[in-house]
């Protein structure tokens, strides 16, 4: 039993010991990355002006330089997806995405790397235009901007939610900020899913590094992480899992013993109330026989 024990107790301190080491390992490389969300209004008016929202990543620990890739999950309650209008812009204009729709949700991926580098001391910002139809009702928008590198491995992502004002009495739309380089007679984009264009075929020499390009890596889908609301990526799915099944065996195994322990048959007691093992360890043993020498009685002296 004492044995059972230990091997169980081993058992428990090995699983922590693992999820811990897993833990440590993982939570450096998460929180060395944080995403800010600048240019947001207090609320969005249907109809209105075109708000110019930025996402900006930056790193705090001495690793290498490494590209970006953008993500931006939306979210919508009262409004239709239909009435949210985004556009992904860079300094040249517009950037192209990858629009994945699932619910009252929508991913826009970028289908190519940042322009930008991000290294140690330095930043990497994505820039989206956003505004709504006029005959958006009134609801809420929850903007979810994630910032990825080339092997689509999670860096950090940032939230925020806004309240949208019907187009019952919105003002008049005034003309949008135009952005360096872009035309005037660029708008926002519908979230609608758009189709996936072949690229062209390659000739000899002109092959170049999927993931150094910015294409051949999948975008996330549009619901897989747009419920997160901090900065910064916290206990995944995976390492929670690997806790509670770890915690759940140690119970399980415990309660096994446990109840082995109550149902095992006691020791038969006899009618005097005396155990057979307790008269067994109190019975006296015996010592090493002696000889008799018979004495006789006149003394030894013969009659």
């Amino acid at each position: 039993m004492r044995r059972l024990w230990r091997n169980t107790l081993r058992i428990g301190v090995v699983l922590a010991c693992v999820t811990g080491v897993h833990l440590a390992m993982s939570a450096p490389a998460q929180a060395a990355f944080a995403t800010e969300l600048s240019g947001l209004p207090d609320r969005f008016t249907a109809g209105g002006r075109v708000e110019t929202v930025s996402a900006v990543v930056s790193r705090s620990d001495q690793g290498g330089c490494i590209k970006v890739r953008w993500s931006m999950v939306v979210g919508v309650q009262g409004v239709r997806l239909d009435q949210v209008r985004i556009d992904r812009i860079e300094e040249n204009g517009s950037f192209p995405v990858q629009v994945r729709t699932e619910g009252n949700a929508a991913r826009l991926t970028d289908r190519q790397l940042d322009p930008g580098t991000l290294c140690p001391g330095r930043t990497v910002t994505a820039q989206y235009r956003i505004a709504f139809a006029r005959n958006a009702d009134q609801g809420q928008v929850q903007l979810a901007v994630e910032a990825y590198d080339q092997n689509l491995q999670l860096l950090s992502r940032q939230t925020a939610t806004r309240d949208v004002v019907g187009g019952q009495g919105a003002a008049r739309p005034t003309a949008a900020p135009n952005p360096t380089g872009a035309t005037p007679s660029e708008s926002p984009r519908e979230l609608e899913p758009q189709p996936t264009e072949d690229p062209p075929e390659e000739g000899p020499g002109e092959r170049v590094d999927a993931g150094a390009a910015g294409g051949g890596a999948a975008a996330p889908d549009a619901g897989a992480a747009g419920n997160v609301s901090q900065t910064g990526a916290g206990l995944g799915l995976t390492e929670v899992a690997f806790l509670l099944g770890g915690l759940l065996l140690f119970l399980g195994v415990g309660l096994l013993m446990r109840l082995r322990q109550l149902t095992k048959d006691p020791e038969p007691v006899p009618a005097d109330g005396v155990s057979v093992s307790a008269a067994d360890r109190w019975e006296r043993q015996p010592g090493p026989r002696q000889r008799w020498r018979t004495v006789p009685r006149d003394g030894g002296r013969l009659g």
